[in-house]
């Protein structure tokens, strides 16, 4: 099930931005990448809406999540394919934790193709690590 498209990263001037002004967190199989939304100051070109908003409603915009898969991970498509729909199936029903308005982007690390995780392992790990980047709702 892929993620709403009002909550996926696409744009390449969005995970620069993120990149650039994000904080880091590190777990056993992912980097984080996270922005937040007092940070993040102008949505891009793609992603910005007809009618701009007031200053004081950024607040109110969507999370948006990309995730980031070298071919470090895996010469085969078929696998990080695998694992990116592993990593959208454990964010789907993490999402409605999520404070809105970050800009998250989620490195997949090489030793994650050579463990078999298995999606349940993909959702405490990413639970943990969203915790520790302060990203869910009153940062519990």
């Amino acid at each position: 099930m892929p993620l709403p498209k009002a909550h996926r990263l696409k744009s390449r001037k969005d995970f620069q931005a993120v990149f650039r002004e994000g904080i880091r967190r590190h777990s056993s199989h992912f980097t984080l990448r996270a922005l937040s939304p007092s940070r993040s100051r102008e949505p891009s070109l793609d992603t910005a809406p007809n009618n701009p908003q007031p200053n004081g409603c950024e607040s109110l915009a969507s999370t948006q999540i990309g995730i980031s898969i070298s071919t470090k991970v895996s010469k085969r498509a078929v696998i990080r394919n695998r694992i990116k729909r592993q990593i959208t199936a454990a964010l789907y029903k993490l999402l409605p934790q999520i404070s809105p308005g970050w800009r998250l982007v989620l490195i997949v690390k090489p030793t994650t193709a050579e463990s078999e995780c298995v999606s349940q392992q993909f959702l405490q790990e990413l639970e943990q690590l969203l915790a520790k980047a302060e990203v869910f709702d009153g940062h519990s």
